[in-house]
């Protein structure tokens, strides 16, 4: 009798056993079954971010700007490869209009912009203005230039100078005719390097053919003075003096449009990463970015 008890005891235990260990079994599997879905829904978010490069034409003062605002959104979107076209607006335009391939077009004028809307190459309703910036007149410092500003540009033994078709030497040249210095024209752009010297009592003038290689020109001290733009000027503080922030009432205001740009090329993937990487540019965060390299986000 005490060994049927026994026995019926023993397989109580056993069978005990065997539903505890079928319970954590159970458990075990769920378990092993939500990390697996859950890894599978992380692969499939990964396949659904399809990677993908993006042409971006930008005005050369905007290089190191834009550098920046890509690098913040590439930490959300790793999967868009962005590339940078850097010169001034001038070229940029020419190259869209000879069909280099162009996803966002970055102008520093509203002209060149205006001339990409006119050749039926911008996507409707995606123009923008972004920043405004303010040219200004820049040398080496402790150059002990004689130079204060447009006003006396001439008294420079040498001046860079950004040519007609590039914004900066536009903005330059309207300041001069505003000053009185350069002839009344209704194209700015049209006067040559050579009649500015001229108008400036012969000055020796380097011609550049963006933003950019007028400040170089400057810090390298190849040329005693140049006109650019108070955002190139960042970075450059203990390098350069300002000489003179020209008023907008002499260059108008030097606002840069952003739109994008129509591209045969481009699949559905890279037409999405164009339309939401312009989105990012015009966000506060990329605002906040723009006015910390000294750029005016004060604009309409």
């Amino acid at each position: 009798m005490k060994k049927r008890i026994l026995a019926a005891v023993l397989a109580g235990v056993m069978v005990f056993s065997m539903a505890g260990c079928s319970g954590s079994s159970s458990e075990s599997s769920d378990s092993s079954e939500s990390d697996a879905a859950a890894s599978e829904d992380t692969a499939a978010e990964e396949e659904t971010a399809e990677e993908t490069e993006i042409q971006v034409f930008i005005a050369a003062s905007l290089n190191t700007v834009m550098t920046e605002i890509a690098e913040k959104y590439n930490e959300e979107h790793p999967e868009v490869k962005i590339t940078f076209n850097a010169d001034s607006s001038g070229t940029l335009l020419t190259q869209i209009q000879e069909g280099y391939e162009c996803d966002i077009f970055f102008s520093a004028a509203q002209k060149q912009m205006d001339d990409l809307e006119a050749d039926g190459l911008m996507v409707e309703g995606t123009r923008a203005n972004v920043v405004n910036n303010q040219v200004v007149v820049v040398t080496l410092k402790d150059s002990g230039t004689a130079v204060t500003g447009l006003e006396n540009l001439g008294d420079a033994e040498s001046i860079a100078l950004a040519g007609g078709s590039v914004p900066v030497g536009r903005y330059t040249r309207q300041a001069l005719i505003n000053l009185g210095v350069l002839p009344e024209t209704d194209d700015p752009a049209s006067i040559t390097t050579q009649e500015v010297s001229d108008a400036l009592g012969g000055v020796e003038i380097s011609e550049q053919d963006n933003v950019s290689k007028v400040l170089t020109a400057v810090v390298e001290g190849s040329c005693e003075v140049g006109t650019t733009y108070y955002s190139d000027t960042y970075g450059y503080e203990d390098d350069l003096d300002i000489l003179q922030t020209v008023s907008y009432d002499l260059t108008g205001d030097v606002i840069y449009p952003i739109a994008r740009v129509v591209n045969e090329e481009a699949d559905d993937a890279q037409n999405a990463a164009a339309d939401d990487f312009l989105a990012y540019v015009l966000s506060d965060e990329a605002k906040a970015i723009f006015d910390s390299y000294y750029f005016d986000t004060n604009v309409e």
